[in-house]
């Protein structure tokens, strides 16, 4: 039985990476993080001192920049050239800026040609912002998450302190709602709820009723594909 393509979309701080991550395991499927491949070449760009507006440029880095996403003891690394940069790629640096490199119509090009090869035999929940619109429009189940920006917000600080980066809550807010705007404002994949996705509001949901939610869809889903 061919495994399902699970797309979680949502913005910034919705729960979707955690919960991604979560489903993946309790299925056994791959995880796919698109948001860490987004961040891992901003974080290239700005090493290299490219202007992260420049498409021309940023293409090319995009092109000759090779991203893995590994897997150890359930943990996520992210490599970058073969390099481990899991912590530098949730700097504030790189989070400011990641939504300017992503809104590149070229760049989205190429990095969802990346992310197709990566799902396309199933038995994947990958999880962004255009997935069940863009990258894999004929997903086998699709979720959408949203949340107030003040949990979103509340959410990205506690993770940004466990990280030791001490950043106000109102300059969180600000940083959301500004990310949020470049993200459904862009010509090429903007966040958006696909028609056919299933809305989870997580204002006030723990990440496990979030995580049991979406299990409980796909074992539908599961259930039907077997009988």
């Amino acid at each position: 039985m061919r495994k399902l393509i699970i797309a979680i979309d949502g913005p910034a701080g919705s729960g979707k990476s955690t919960t991604a991550k979560l489903v993946a395991q309790k299925l056994g499927y791959l995880y796919i993080d698109t948001g860490a491949m987004y961040r891992a070449l901003t974080l290239k760009v700005i090493e290299l001192g490219i202007d992260p507006g420049d498409e021309e440029e940023v293409i090319k880095v995009t092109r000759d920049t090779k991203i893995e996403l590994l897997y150890e003891n359930g943990d996520l690394r992210v490599l970058l050239d073969g390099r481990d940069v899991t912590e530098k790629i949730r700097s504030p640096e790189v989070t400011s800026l990641v939504s300017v490199v992503s809104a590149h119509p070229k760049v989205r090009d190429e990095m969802v040609k990346k992310q197709r090869e990566l799902g396309k035999n199933g038995g994947v929940v990958m999880d962004g912002r255009d997935i069940g619109t863009v990258v894999f429009p004929d997903a086998d189940l699709k979720i959408f998450m949203s949340a107030d920006v003040k949990e979103r917000a509340k959410r990205r600080q506690k993770e940004m302190k466990e990280q030791g980066f001490d950043v106000d809550i109102d300059e969180i807010i600000n940083e959301i709602e500004e990310r949020d705007r470049l993200d459904s404002t862009r010509e090429v994949g903007p966040l958006k709820k696909a028609d056919d996705a299933f809305e989870i509001d997580t204002t006030n949901l723990t990440i496990d009723e979030q995580v049991e939610i979406v299990l409980r869809k796909a074992y539908e889903l599961i259930n039907q594909n077997s009988n």
